[in-house]
């Protein structure tokens, strides 16, 4: 199953200074990181889109297109969301839908990603989040392609916190059961790290 009017995004783009180097390039269970992400989600895009600021990021699929962010200077994930809606409009009426994923969030459910998929196809809303009963997961989004315009000038107009600016345009959520106590685990420093290799062996 391939959505071929849906941009699969990849936000790379952090400091990673928590962690102390390129996050996504670490070895998870004798894979990178970001491979774990990617294994997970190409049989469901065409195309895959990385946002990334490391030059010296390379991946090896034939799928996978790497752009930087189009506002300079880290100044959260909004920038790389606008950075990939961009792209994706840059070829006239293909894309009308991006869905963004974290590139260390690595046991995910891939039924989110069937979820948003469904939501492309019956709503009128523009953006949907994936939430729990705890909390909202920013990064697991499905955006419409029509909110660049907005989202650049709310970008200028110092708007940064996804929450607050995805309130502001109206936030709708997918709610997901959790499944697995470790689902939603953000890989931030060197003891994530070992917690996730940990997992792995449990596996």
């Amino acid at each position: 199953m391939k959505e071929h009017n849906i941009l699969g995004v990849i936000l790379a783009g952090g400091k990673s200074s928590r962690f102390g180097s390129n996050k996504s390039l670490s070895k998870l269970a004798n894979s990178k990181l970001i491979e774990h992400i990617i294994n997970k989600i190409d049989i469901y895009f065409s195309e895959i889109l990385l946002i990334s600021n490391d030059n010296n990021l390379k991946i090896e699929n034939q799928k996978i297109k790497i752009i930087e962010d189009c506002i300079k200077g880290y100044l959260g994930p909004l920038v790389g969301v606008l950075s990939a809606i961009k792209y994706a409009n840059s070829f006239k009426n293909k894309y009308k839908w991006i869905i963004t994923f974290p590139c260390d969030t690595p046991f995910f459910d891939k039924l989110i990603i069937e979820k948003m998929i469904e939501k492309t196809i019956t709503t009128k809303e523009k953006i949907y989040l994936i939430k729990d009963k705890k909390q909202r997961h920013n990064i697991f989004g499905l955006w419409n392609t029509s909110l660049e315009k907005i989202l650049e000038e709310d970008l200028n107009n110092n708007f940064r916190k996804v929450d607050l600016w995805t309130d502001k345009i109206g936030c709708n959520f997918i709610e997901k059961d959790i499944q697995n106590e470790n689902e939603f685990l953000n890989i931030n420093t060197r003891e994530d790290l070992e917690l996730a290799e940990k997992i792995f062996k449990k596996k």
